[in-house]
């Protein structure tokens, strides 16, 4: 596997595994991965949430750690990635209004790159309008976001991922490893 440049566009109370996780999981095979937000500069850091399953209605939500981002937003272009992360959490709730943001993802889905979303990531797709025609996995409570956004819910286990063309996508962090798979055979690609 050739190391490939990843954008990861997080945000604060981004889901502590869903950012953590993939960051070291894609440096540890020799990825380069830039975590940017916007507002901030590398070596600012995002507050994380731990969102767990406990038996409840929905999930429960704990503090998490710092996270340290390692880019700037400000500047990035798209076209230096080949591919792109959008961790879940309560990032993606407000960084769909973000007109860059949006911009930013949009670009990967023009030009057919990889991309990764998980749990309540599908929040930011759906407002950056990417998912029309595609099927899509997210957190539960994001199924009419996907629905109204012309995309079609895929409602798999917790621990599963699913693949449609170059998306891939999951309900949570316990999909970790297929999440994770799918979106390496992309990345061989």
């Amino acid at each position: 596997m050739s190391g490939k440049k990843i954008l990861m566009i997080t945000g604060d109370f981004t889901e502590d595994y869903e950012t953590m996780v993939p960051f070291q999981a894609l440096q540890a095979v020799g990825h380069t991965v830039h975590a940017v937000c916007p507002d901030k500069k590398a070596g600012d850091t995002v507050a994380t949430a731990i969102h767990d399953f406990e038996g409840d209605q929905t999930y429960t939500e704990k503090p998490g750690h710092r996270f340290a981002l390692n880019a700037d937003f400000e500047g990035i272009n798209p076209a230096d990635y080949d591919a792109l992360v959008v961790p879940g959490g309560r990032a993606p709730e407000y960084l769909r209004l973000n007109d860059d943001v949006k911009s930013l993802v949009r670009h990967f889905f023009d030009t057919e790159k990889p991309v990764a979303a998980i749990c309540h990531g599908a929040q930011l797709l759906a407002a950056a309008g990417v998912l029309k025609g595609r099927e899509c996995s997210a957190y539960p409570a994001c199924q009419p976001e996907v629905e109204l956004a012309g995309g079609r819910f895929s409602s798999i286990e917790v621990d599963q991922a699913i693949t449609d063309a170059n998306l891939v996508t999951a309900p949570a962090w316990p999909a970790h490893p297929a999440w994770l798979a799918q979106f390496f055979k992309l990345l061989d690609n």
